[in-house]
């Protein structure tokens, strides 16, 4: 039987390496972090944590954020990472502009790739958005080909509805969306 803590982390919680991801168990989770707490700092924060911990085979997990027409590093799980990145550019940049999550499964192959960390072999990458504002994306890496997939863009996807439900977010985030 599982538990939640008063964190909102899960008793009895095993991450399989290989194994399908329990994205329902992670969302339950992630509300259980954001109940009460509503403040983006902290609910990020603790995603990428989540994140980085419940997923198995991930190297880098973390948020990148709008901020004056560029994304902008925000709470991560990882090696240090690019700061910066423009619209349109890397898988980050592109799943932005294209407003669609984009599941790349060799990011050797994916033109104009930002190897920011040189053990990233694979990527997802969901936007994040309320209506009429882009926030930012959420960025996965893993180390291995092949990683991600259509369950995993699933997930993340509904990951990410929680989270952007589940958070107060400052006016100094976001752009508004582009015609």
């Amino acid at each position: 039987m599982r538990r939640v803590h008063t964190n909102g982390i899960l008793d009895g919680f095993t991450v399989l390496p290989g194994a399908a991801p329990d994205y329902q168990g992670v969302i339950q989770e992630l509300d259980g972090l954001t109940h009460g707490e509503r403040d983006w700092l902290v609910n990020l924060a603790n995603a990428s944590a989540l994140l980085k911990l419940r997923l198995a085979d991930l190297n880098w997990a973390g948020f990148y954020l709008w901020r004056n027409g560029v994304l902008v590093l925000g709470p991560f799980q990882g090696k240090p990472a690019c700061m910066r990145i423009a619209r349109g550019r890397g898988v980050c940049g592109t799943a932005a502009a294209q407003r669609t999550t984009l599941v790349v499964p060799d990011v050797s192959q994916f033109p104009g790739h930002i190897a920011c960390d040189a053990a990233s072999a694979s990527e997802v990458v969901v936007p994040l958005a309320l209506p009429g504002r882009q926030l930012g994306v959420l960025d996965l890496d893993s180390p291995n080909i092949g990683r991600f997939n259509d369950a995993d863009r699933a997930g993340m996807e509904e990951f990410a509805r929680h989270l952007i439900a589940a958070t107060d977010w400052p006016d100094f985030i976001g752009d508004a969306l582009p015609a």
